[in-house]
């Protein structure tokens, strides 16, 4: 689908009176928003992306299982040992698995090519008519690039579910403080823990968008996002930079493991939502105020 015919009210529409009330309103950036999901999930890379990651708590599943009816079964660190009691904890050692790297990586492609890749096929200036509108289309992306963290995040968490549930016995879940609690309040922890993990990579996702805004080259933009990714990952697992550690956006992502406690420890996680919103709004607001006084010739 090309981006001419996602985008026909908004990129092509002429100067009229009727247009620039239009967009002027949420009417307008709703359109955009609605276009930009369009184009992000009808993208062949990220179908396959989503792909990958169902496919990860299978895996995950199949060898808990195989190692459980092994000679050496119930052994192993304690969200796996978890999981062969109760297939419910395969949606966190999902996603404890899955957030270092497969998640972010996936985000990373996603959001450093939001602006770039636009701009290498020729379809960014056709958006562009008016100044006023880059803001929006801005906002929309990185909205949209939320909604795919969400969508990411929930195809690691459903995959898990099926698996979980086909693979290993389904009921009342022991925490890892040791507290029981029914399934019913167990899928609404779930629920929660998928939500801040979520959550976790916004402040990725406005750094993949700023870097976006700096390349006109789509390819360029995702690796050196998901080059950053790592390499914060390497800083993060050297003691000697301890003194930094707690700034870095990946320091606080697997704080969500205080959510499987009772009571729910929240100091770790509001810590981490407090990080990203900060990453947020300083890289947010860096991609603003490249992309709006960027010269769009492609």
């Amino acid at each position: 689908m090309s981006r001419a015919e996602a985008v026909p009210a908004v990129a092509v529409a002429g100067p009229g009176a009727a247009h620039g009330r239009r967009s002027r309103t949420a009417a307008g950036f709703l359109a955009l928003f609605r276009n930009e999901l369009l184009l992000t999930f009808r993208r062949m890379r990220t179908i396959v992306l989503l792909g990958i990651l169902a496919v990860l708590p299978v895996l995950i599943g199949v060898v808990v299982r195989i190692e459980t009816d092994g000679p050496r079964g119930g052994e192993g660190p304690a969200f796996i040992a978890q999981v062969t009691q109760n297939g419910l904890f395969l949606v966190f050692t999902a996603l404890a698995v899955a957030l270092p790297v497969f998640l972010p990586m996936t985000v990373g492609v996603v959001a450093g090519d939001s602006v770039a890749g636009e701009a290498a096929t020729g379809t960014l200036r056709y958006l562009l008519v008016a100044p006023a509108g880059r803001t929006r289309l801005l906002a929309a992306k990185f909205t949209a690039g939320l909604v795919f963290c969400l969508a990411a995040t929930a195809t690691v968490a459903l995959s898990a579910v099926i698996a979980g549930t086909a693979l290993f016995p389904v009921g009342d879940v022991t925490l890892i403080s040791g507290e029981t609690i029914g399934l019913g309040a167990a899928l609404l922890r779930a629920v929660l823990v998928a939500a801040v993990v979520a959550a976790s990579l916004a402040g990725l996702v406005a750094i993949g968008l700023f870097v976006s805004t700096l390349t006109g080259s789509g390819i360029a933009a995702m690796a050196a996002t998901v080059g950053l990714v790592i390499t914060v990952q390497i800083l993060d697992s050297f003691p000697q930079l301890h003194a930094i550690q707690p700034f870095l956006f990946t320091h606080h992502w697997l704080t969500f493991g205080d959510l499987l406690r009772e009571p729910m420890y929240w100091d770790g996680v509001l810590k981490n939502l407090g990080l990203q919103a900060a990453y947020v709004a300083v890289f947010g607001s860096a991609a603003w105020s490249r992309f709006t006084s960027r010269d769009i010739t492609a």
